[in-house]
């Protein structure tokens, strides 16, 4: 097997082990993408929770449920638990789109990568055609 031909099967490997690298990465982004939408959906839904709760008078019945029972709660508390959880959710928030935009600009980097391999490849197929 000539050196050319080792040289033509090992870019072929490295361009396939690219691949799979950038399905992967494509596989993280779609993940954390469903991610952010289920907290985006759940911090709308505190924030409404918040809005109704700053309606109610400070002698007001609050109630949550803890599975099948619902258990009198504080106002006050109730009010800062919702803060907390829009916090949370809004930090989870702020990671998962610096992880996307970390995972987007890999993404792009590889596709780079994958397009000059397969034009080097493209290049070398051609000029062994000539020959």
């Amino acid at each position: 097997m000539s050196s050319s031909s080792m040289a033509l099967r090992d870019m072929q490997r490295d361009l396939e082990a690219k691949a799979n690298d950038l399905a992967k990465i494509q596989k993280e982004i779609a993940k954390n993408h469903q991610l952010r939408k289920k907290y985006t959906i759940q911090l709308g839904e505190n924030e409404l929770v918040l809005k109704e709760l700053d309606l109610l008078e400070d002698d007001a019945n609050v109630y949550k449920l803890i599975g099948p029972v619902l258990v009198k709660q504080d106002l006050a508390e109730a009010n800062a638990n919702v803060r907390k959880r829009i916090e949370y959710i809004s930090a989870e928030l702020k990671r998962i789109d610096a992880t996307l935009q970390d995972n987007e600009g890999q993404q792009n980097s590889k596709r780079e990568a994958m397009m000059k391999l397969q034009q080097r490849l493209q290049s070398i197929q051609a000029g062994k055609a000539k020959a």
